[in-house]
């Protein structure tokens, strides 16, 4: 017994205790971080509040803290019975596992074309989506805003435009539920005031909520998402709670915003000495001296406010927040305020743990005002264009009274502005609920149901004062509601584990079903006789009173759509340098014909990464990748029940009851086949890295509703079916990173650019699909793109403008006027780069964005400012003034290649001065504080607002319902054409960051 206890006892006497904790770089404390003495097995772990305590031999001098998602670091223990020790986070760790739809792989493993922007590479500033966090951080992806309106859309294009029906938008999927890619907010058409700016389907998420974006863009990344996948995979995922201490986190932030450039007309002093040199009636000269655009516009501002509640343990973690925003725009009553909420938590059950649920909320509402800015007004134009027309002369306000010109079709713009209400509500939830068990480390099954609900509602009204044609002396009141439900179910078989020592599978295997509807209900009327009188009630509430035979009703339910789908993925690792990813996906859908229910997309890559082979050591270089890949995958962007026939009815004895279109049994898939290839390049211990691709896309079997080629029914427009022809876009990507300078407590320097090149074209259509609508008096009806063969896509074809006679003044065209193609709205580069310098605590990031070799149709300079509106009493552009030879006033109004500009810019698009506080004591931690410039200039030659320009003037091709002003089923997509849209703005931004 004696021989047993004296070495127990010597052991005993030879430990000695050691205490402390373990924290983050915020000062939190992080549980379950290994602790452990090297050399030997004796270790811990810290507990929830990060706090530690060991019995360690006399002789150790250092213990190993290592930790999931931080750096690993030893630490010195010689004659210390207590230690702090902060881990950092370690980027490279945080960034080897990849969410790739349906499942995640380790970086190294990818095979096909990814790009991850993590929010530490977010832009900065500002955002009311997360798109727009996204603008030049990656290659190969082109986000253009649709307007300046507060919450407005913009257009994601993700190597290049194929769609010749439809938007031509990617896929996002938000923490693995796919979106419907619609917003709830109702469309309402005002006559000759058009359509407002399109809202963004993305405004119900918090940009604050984003922990990074995953944009798939070659067919082997996305084909897992089959036939909703032809423009890219945008996968969004939102920040989680991590196990610890409860961490609060509040940001803040306000700001003012500017009109970025000026379209110029002119002044009052340049119209009068215009009148004269136009030989214009000097009764145009009204004594006044006004600037009727500065008169609707004002200082912007915004202000924003986040906070954030997160923790957990090993049984569970989770994450609450709640956002405001609130924007006012540079145009006159035209506001953004979201309310928002945002709930992600894990928890886990059983002593295995092997029985787990998440359980995901986003929700949102958000109320806009709209103001009558729209890409197809009619004449009268909308706010900007009348603003741009008013005759500087001619006083807004006449004795502190609107001036209100009666009998004119000149509009007051500050009148139009306080006249009009255009106000709306829209509500979004998007749930998911996905209980998983673990059979097995390397085996799980997930669940996923998930909920999309969203409902809108809209009220426009104009006043009767306001001299708009059909309103004047009555007024106008709308209201719309639209409602959006889509329901999924996702059963997923995720297998992960070595086969064999040298080879590891990476699987899943799947099931999905989704549903959708839609539903929609406009009601308008005229005002009665004198308007609505000034009561104090909503003018809205006058539907209620009024005759129904004087109400317009649009009422409108998409037939119920589904899709089901089976879907595998496999991903081979062989000694951690052969690998090869193959997927197939099978897609089912109501809305394809009888005959075509089903499509099967499939797709294959692989990559070597040289590198690993034992005769490639070359020094300087950590990583040589080169991959390639095939794929093919779908769209089926298309109304809902266009397959089949389709009827109208009668309503308050308008219209004609018939069908409107005719079935198509053999309607099948629009198709996708892309090819890729690629290299990644890391030298100097990653210091430096460098990514390529060239990809080759081609798009046939082409949706588009036609009006030959089949039988049609008494009063039938048209046919969906599938044309012939192709589209082809090709092109090279390039990325690189560096990091130049990397002192902890000194200087630090990385940069980062991006370039892709793109050409694009049309081949073997039976005959061309004509689109790009111009607007404005003298333009109704006149196209100007063309999707052809032998030409990119909505290619320009016009008149070749020659130059004004200085004879005659009058203009003088090619070939006696004949079209031809004259530009092209696709840009042949886009460019993306940011430069971050860092000293100490203080750091400077900048980004700037720009495309080449694009040309853009200024239709604002074509029809609303031309020199011809003085002879009427309006104002005309500074550049028509100032040119070389005279025009005459007499010139008509023509579409020409005059008007196509070359719209290539460079943009300032994010400047962000910020400093790190750090802790202010035990209960403020991670102070920062910061400042932040967003769209500060612009460097190009384009007369416009602004050159990045995605007005869509897309001409309708589907058929509408007369009796209800039911829009057109689809329209042929149009980019390239600007039209006095919402201007951008230069917003500045300061703001403070803290965690409690």
């Amino acid at each position: 017994m004696l021989a047993i206890l004296i070495p127990l006892l010597s052991m005993a006497q030879a430990n000695r205790p050691i205490s402390g904790k373990v924290v983050d770089a915020q000062g939190n404390g992080l549980p379950g971080v290994t602790i452990i003495v090297p050399g030997t097995t004796v270790g811990t772990s810290s507990g929830g509040d990060g706090s530690f305590q060991l019995q360690v031999p006399e002789s150790a001098t250092t213990l190993a803290f290592s930790f999931v998602g931080y750096s690993s670091q030893q630490v010195n223990i010689t004659g210390k019975s207590t230690v702090e020790v902060a881990l950092k986070e370690d980027a490279q760790a945080l960034k080897e596992v990849v969410v790739v739809g349906y499942g995640t792989a380790r970086k190294q493993d990818l095979t096909g074309s990814v790009s991850v922007v993590g929010k530490e590479d977010f832009n900065k500033g500002t955002y009311t989506s997360p798109d727009q966090l996204l603008q030049g951080r990656t290659s190969g992806v082109q986000i253009t805003n649709n307007s300046g309106q507060p919450g407005g859309a913009a257009a994601v294009r993700i190597r290049g435009i194929s769609a010749v029906t439809g938007t031509g938008q990617p896929l996002y999927v938000v923490d693995g539920v796919p979106l419907d890619g619609r917003t709830a907010r109702p469309g309402l058409a005002t006559a000759g005031l058009g359509n407002g700016a399109d809202s963004n389907p993305l405004n119900f998420l918090n940009p604050n909520d984003i922990e990074s974006v995953t944009v798939l863009k070659d067919a082997s990344a996305t084909a897992i998402y089959g036939s909703r996948a032809a423009y890219g995979v945008v996968l969004i995922n939102t920040k989680r709670g991590k196990a610890g201490a409860p961490q609060l986190d509040f940001t803040v932030s306000g700001g003012v915003s500017t009109l970025l450039r000026r379209l110029k007309v002119l002044d009052a002093s340049q119209y009068r000495r215009a009148l004269t040199y136009y030989d214009a009636s000097p009764s145009n000269d009204l004594g006044g001296d006004v600037d009727a655009l500065d008169a609707i516009l004002r200082t912007g501002s915004v202000q924003n406010y986040n906070v954030a509640l997160s923790g957990g343990n090993e049984m569970g973690r989770y994450r609450v927040s709640l956002g405001y925003l609130d924007q006012k725009g540079i145009v006159r009553k035209t506001d953004f305020k979201k309310y928002s909420t945002a709930v992600a938590t894990n928890f886990t059950f059983l002593e295995s743990k092997k029985l787990g649920i998440d359980i995901n909320l986003n929700a949102s509402q958000f109320r806009e005002q709209l103001a009558p800015i729209s890409n197809n007004a009619g004449f009268q134009g909308s706010l900007i264009g009348q603003a741009l027309q008013w005759n500087p002369t001619n006083p807004l306000r006449l004795n502190d009274t609107l001036n209100i010109l009666r009998g004119s079709t000149t509009v007051n713009p500050l009148a139009q502005s306080e006249l009009y209400d255009d106000n709306s509500r829209v509500t979004t939830v998007l749930g998911s609920v996905s209980p998983y068990y673990k059979f097995a480390d390397w085996l799980e099954y997930r669940l996923l149901y998930s909920v999309n609900y969203g409902t809108g509602v809209r009220r426009t009204s104009i006043d009767s004062r306001l001299n708009l044609q059909d309103y004047a002396g009555s007024g106008f009141v709308a209201v719309g509601q639209n409602e959006l439900l889509t329901q999924q179910v996702t059963n997923t078989l995720n297998f992960n584990k070595k086969i064999t020592a040298d080879l590891n599978l990476n699987a899943v295997l799947g099931y999905e079903y989704t549903k959708f509807s839609n539903s929609i209900v406009n009601l308008n009327a005229l005002g009665p006789k004198g308007g609505f009188g000034k009561n104090g009630l909503d003018p809205t509430n006058y539907l209620q009173i009024t005759n129904p035979s004087a109400r317009n009703l649009y009422s409108f339910t998409d037939p119920n759509t589904a899709l089901q789908s089976y879907f595998g993925r496999a991903i081979l690792n062989y000694k951690e340098r052969y690998l090869l990813t193959a997927t197939l996906r099978a897609d089912g859908s109501s809305k394809f014909g009888a005959n075509n229910r089903y499509g099967y997309f499939p797709s294959f890559s692989a990559a070597w990464d040289v590198s690993q082979e034992s005769f490639f050591q070359v020094a300087p270089i950590s990583q040589f990748k080169v991959r390639v890949g095939y794929g093919r995958t779908g769209n089926q962007e298309f109304p809902a029940g266009s397959s089949q026939g389709q009827l109208s009815f009668l309503f308050n004895g308008n219209g004609a009851s018939g069908q409107l279109t005719n079935p198509n049994p053999d309607l099948k898939w629009q198709s996708d086949e892309q090819y890729n290839a690629g290299i990644d390049l890391a030298l100097f211990n990653n210091r430096l890295t460098l990514t390529g691709d060239y990809f080759r896309k081609v798009t046939t079997d082409l949706l588009f509703p036609t009006t030959a080629g089949f039988p049609a029914a008494p009063g039938a427009v048209v046919t969906w079916r599938n044309l012939s022809g192709q589209v082809l876009n090709k092109g090279v990507e390039l990325g690189l990173t560096s990091t130049i300078l990397d002192q902890p407590d000194g200087f630090g320097l990385s940069i980062n650019g991006n370039a892709t090149f793109i050409k694009n074209r049309v081949s073997d259509l039976l005959g061309p699909i004509f689109t790009g609508d111009l607007n404005g008096q003298g333009l109704s009806g006149v196209q100007v793109q063309a999707i052809t063969n032998g030409y990119p896509i909505n290619a320009f074809f016009v008149q070749q403008f020659e130059g004004i006679d200085p004879t005659t003044g009058q203009a003088s065209y090619a070939d006696q006027g004949r079209t031809r193609y004259v530009g092209n709205p696709n840009p042949r580069a886009l460019l993306g780069g940011g430069v971050t310098a860092r000293y100490k605590k203080l750091a400077l990031v900048a980004n700037v964005t720009g495309v080449s070799g694009v040309d853009v149709y200024n239709n604002t300079f074509n029809s609303v400012v031309n020199v011809s509106q003085i002879r009427t009493g309006k104002n005309i552009a500074l550049a028509n003034f100032e040119a070389p030879v005279k025009e005459a006033l007499s010139n008509p109004v023509a579409p020409s290649s005059r008007f196509i500009e070359d719209a290539s810019y460079l943009k300032l698009s994010n400047l962000t001065l910020s400093y790190s506080v750090g802790d202010l004591s035990k209960v403020f931690k991670g102070t920062n504080v910061y400042i932040t410039g967003q769209n500060l200039f612009v460097i190009t030659n384009y007369n416009g607002f602004d050159p990045e320009v995605n007005t869509n003037k897309g001409s309708s091709t589907g058929p509408s319902n007369s009796a209800t002003g039911a829009p057109p089923s689809s329209s042929v997509p149009s980019v390239g054409i600007d039209y006095i849209g919402y201007p951008p703005a230069r917003t500045f931004t300061i703001g403070l960051s803290v965690s409690l």
